[in-house]
């Protein structure tokens, strides 16, 4: 809870995590024999709008990674190419080709679980928001979930070794 002194005014914050959402997709996406992740998009007043799961093997679709379907699930809702206010929930650390779609969307709030050292494009490989030819950075929060989703991803590299 804020306070502005001397003004009377009280501002009340609350945060609602999507996370568990953006779980329940990765958890569909192992089931269907996807790499388990999930991402949910969420607009500037916190209703859920888009909900997704890998599904680059079912579609034949190297793009089909779930922060992509979220995102034209979303602005196809929107009747938009862009989504100012909205949030990204996603279960891993977004490639470089999503953390860029993330960018074009005009993503507000972008909120990651585990951390991608291999593939990611956020806080590891291309860092593509730190690029100058990003023309948009969302604020970005990670770790959210992260033992969770890790644990989703490790059983499911495990069972295919």
């Amino acid at each position: 809870m804020a306070s502005r002194a001397g003004q009377g005014i009280t501002i009340v914050m609350s945060f609602t995590s999507h996370m568990q959402a953006a779980l329940d997709q990765a958890c569909a996406a192992a089931g269907r024999g996807e790499v388990p992740v999930g991402a949910v998009i969420t607009d500037a007043d916190g209703r859920v709008v888009a909900r997704a799961g890998n599904r680059t093997r079912e579609l034949s679709d190297p793009t089909a990674h779930a922060e992509i379907l979220a995102l034209r699930a979303a602005c196809a809702a929107a009747g938009s190419e862009r989504l100012p206010g909205h949030a990204l929930y996603v279960t891993l650390e977004p490639c470089p080709m999503c953390a860029s779609a993330i960018s074009q969307a005009r993503i507000a709030r972008l909120y990651y679980g585990a951390p991608d050292p291999k593939s990611g494009g956020v806080a590891h490989g291309p860092r593509i928001f730190t690029h100058p030819q990003s023309h948009h950075v969302p604020e970005v929060y990670d770790g959210i979930a992260a033992a969770e989703a890790e644990a989703l991803l490790k059983q499911f590299f495990a069972e295919r070794r």
